[in-house]
């Protein structure tokens, strides 16, 4: 998405419409993003579980992502809680409180519709062990369909949200002349023990389990297209040597949202950056689409 040198075709003229005070910013909408992790072979790192969106998605096609998606207004339903207070999270997470369950649920919610794993117990110490039952499947396909929420499926089985299972790494926030906006939220999980990942997400045609390093490298030679938070989250991976170790420090990370800023000079150039990742930079021309 960003590997090249040049600007998607629709931005430029985006930006210099907004400069000019001719488009109005679309709000962004609530989102939540899992990077789940498993251990490699002794000395091999983290593994990350990705995904790569099909071709046919009007949202960053053909790109390499986490489980993830929109935040459902149904997800600040009350459900039983396990892990850091409400009012913890909302202070983390830099929001109120309703809005910080609803993140937190979300993630948890689209993990599961996504990959099948999923982070919840009969209790605050104990995980489902297995999800790949027909049952568990036919929720899955109801949470998808916006036929079932989330905290009616947690009722109904008696599951508690096992919110000490996450945790913020970062929040990017698309740019504001962007058609469509997210303001998402990254987390890091532990894949449970027992639990596998399953190619259930209706909006990939690939999953794979990459190190950081392999992922980072494959973007680096143009073989593997992400936007730029999914790069940026997997570089900070690159220094841990276990899941582990990488939970751990998620704990002290930066969650100031990061968000795109353009400047448009008298010539029409335009200058893209994202504060605190240059490689992100991006300059276009002036003299066209002004």
């Amino acid at each position: 998405m960003m590997s090249g040198a040049g600007l998607p075709a629709a931005w430029p003229e985006r930006i210099r419409a907004l400069a000019r005070g001719e488009l109005a910013p679309v709000v962004p909408r609530r989102a939540a993003t899992v990077l789940l992790l498993r251990d490699t072979a002794p000395g091999g790192g983290p593994a990350v579980h990705m995904l790569r969106r099909r071709a046919s998605m009007a949202f960053a096609a053909g790109a390499y992502a986490f489980p993830g998606g929109g935040v459902d207004p149904r997800d600040e339903r009350p459900v039983r809680w396990a892990g850091p207070a409400l009012d913890d999270w909302a202070g983390l997470l830099g929001v109120g409180p309703a809005a910080a369950q609803a993140v937190v649920c979300a993630a948890v919610r689209e993990t599961f519709e996504e990959s099948g794993v999923l982070l919840a117990g009969p209790d605050e110490e104990s995980v489902v062990a297995d999800t790949t039952g027909e049952d568990w499947e036919a929720d899955r396909a109801a949470l998808v369909a916006h036929d079932l929420a989330f905290a009616d499926f947690l009722a109904r089985r008696g599951l508690v949200l096992r919110t000490d299972l996450l945790r913020p790494c970062a929040r990017w926030i698309t740019p504001e002349f962007e058609e469509r906006r997210y303001d998402t939220w990254f987390f890091l999980a532990v894949l449970p023990a027992g639990q596998r990942t399953r190619d259930v997400s209706g909006e990939a045609d690939r999953t794979a389990w990459l190190r950081p390093a392999e992922a980072v490298a494959g973007y680096d030679r143009g073989d593997l297209m992400m936007l730029p938070p999914t790069i940026a989250v997997l570089r900070d991976l690159l220094p841990y040597d276990s899941a582990d170790e990488a939970m751990a420090a998620g704990s002290a990370r930066d969650l100031t949202p990061v968000i795109a800023t353009a400047t448009v000079d008298a010539s029409g150039e335009i200058v893209l950056t994202w504060p605190g990742h240059d490689e992100f930079t991006r300059v276009a021309p002036g003299g066209e689409g002004r």
